[in-house]
């Protein structure tokens, strides 16, 4: 059964830019568009490189490795619909961010 679990804090994610966080044994990469959060995994499935050290422009994060972009908001891969990253559903409490796995 999935449950939310505190991720990072609000402070700790910079405003147009991601970081990477290991919740319950998992790498994650929360993201922060304005005033909205987003979470995708971490490992990139191209050569799992860091999604959470990657650039973030707009709503597009592009890895570090090899530059594999994907829309932070759903997880899709930029150029091929075909390829998603597993999303999570986040909320954001008392300046913590929780993602839900």
């Amino acid at each position: 059964m999935a449950e939310w679990v505190q991720a990072t804090t609000v402070d700790a994610v910079p405003e147009g830019g991601g970081v990477e966080v290991t919740v319950n044994g998992r790498i994650v990469a929360v993201f922060r568009v304005g005033e909205e959060f987003f979470a995708l995994d971490g490992i990139c499935p191209h050569a799992g490189g860091p999604l959470g050290k990657g650039r973030l422009d707009g709503t597009v994060v592009t890895c570090p490795w090899h530059g594999w972009q994907f829309d932070v908001r759903t997880g899709e891969h930029c150029l091929n619909p075909n390829i998603c990253q597993a999303s999570f559903p986040v909320k954001v409490e008392d300046g913590k961010v929780f993602v839900q796995l």
